[in-house]
C-alpha cells in the first residue's frame, strides 16, 4: 500500500531507491481512474519501487515545491532526489514500461 507523504516524512520516504510519488486529490476524476492503475503497478513492482501519495489539498507546499500544476502528477525520486515528473492519465501498460525503464536506469548506477 502506498505511503501517505507529507512535508514531514517526504525526505525519509524518498531517501532510498526508486520512489514514485503520486500527487492527487479526492475531487480529481482522472486521479480516481489512476488509483487502481497505480495499485496494480505497486504489485507489479514490489521490491523495486516504493509508492507514495500526496494529497495536494492538504500538502499545497509540496505541490508548489515540485511544480505540480495539474493532477494527477507523478514525481520520480531516486535516492531522495526528484529526477522526473509526468502529469496526466496514462494507460497501465505505458506506465509499466516507463517505470521498468526507470528501475533499469537506477540499477545501472548501482
Amino acid at each position: 500500500m502506498a505511503i501517505e507523504i507529507t512535508q514531514e516524512n517526504l525526505q525519509e520516504a524518498t531517501a532510498n531507491g526508486v520512489v514514485v510519488v503520486d500527487f492527487w486529490a479526492d475531487w480529481c476524476g482522472p486521479c480516481k481512474i489512476m488509483n487502481p492503475i497505480l495499485d496494480n503497478l505497486e504489485t507489479e513492482f514490489t521490491e523495486q519501487i516504493t509508492f507514495g501519495k500526496v494529497n495536494v489539498d492538504g500538502q499545497t507546499e509540496l505541490a508548489e515545491e515540485y511544480h505540480v500544476m495539474s493532477i494527477p502528477s507523478l514525481v520520480i525520486f531516486q535516492d531522495g532526489v526528484a529526477k522526473e515528473k509526468i502529469s496526466g492519465l496514462y494507460p497501465q501498460a505505458k506506465l509499466s514500461e516507463y517505470l521498468a525503464k526507470k528501475v533499469a536506469e537506477y540499477q545501472s548506477t548501482k
